[in-house]
């Protein structure tokens, strides 16, 4: 029973924080009416992504809490990559920043990089979890620039 509050504490953490970060910059968006590339999905891809994404990104913290794998370490970097994934969507929706948030987003995915590193080293499923994330914000980042560049 411990274990099941770890994970419902480790899933809703971050997708609570996304969904209160999505709440706060609805009234900024303006996605559609940007000038996107071709391979941009559809505004209605975002929430459903990153909410598959956040419950990864809590299930695997969730193992490695949940069997002691934890450190100081991984703490700081899991928790990091939370809040400047976080801040990203204010720089680029809120301040319109997106030079900036480009650079913002390269230094997320070092950061992911590294998370999924130290979590792979103490659990290979609690790592390969976070690769989808991974994934997602490197094409970010090229969506991201690309609307900077077309804008």
């Amino acid at each position: 029973m411990k274990n099941l509050f770890v994970y419902i504490k480790s899933i809703l953490v971050p997708t609570v924080l996304g969904g209160v970060i999505g709440f706060i910059i609805s009234s900024y968006m303006d996605y559609n009416a940007l000038i996107k590339p071709n391979f941009s999905p559809p505004a209605i891809v975002f929430p459903i992504v990153w909410t598959i994404l956040y419950i990864l990104m809590g299930v695997s913290y969730g193992i490695l809490k949940s069997n002691s794998l934890t450190t100081d370490k991984i703490n700081t970097i899991y928790y990091l990559q939370l809040f400047v994934n976080l801040l990203w969507s204010i720089f680029f929706f809120v301040f319109k920043w997106r030079l900036f948030s480009f650079i913002w987003i390269l230094l997320l995915i070092v950061l992911v990089i590294l998370m999924i590193k130290n979590f792979y080293s103490k659990n290979k499923v609690a790592g390969l979890l976070q690769i989808p994330y991974l994934l997602w914000i490197i094409f970010a980042s090229f969506l991201n620039l690309t609307i900077y560049l077309l804008n």
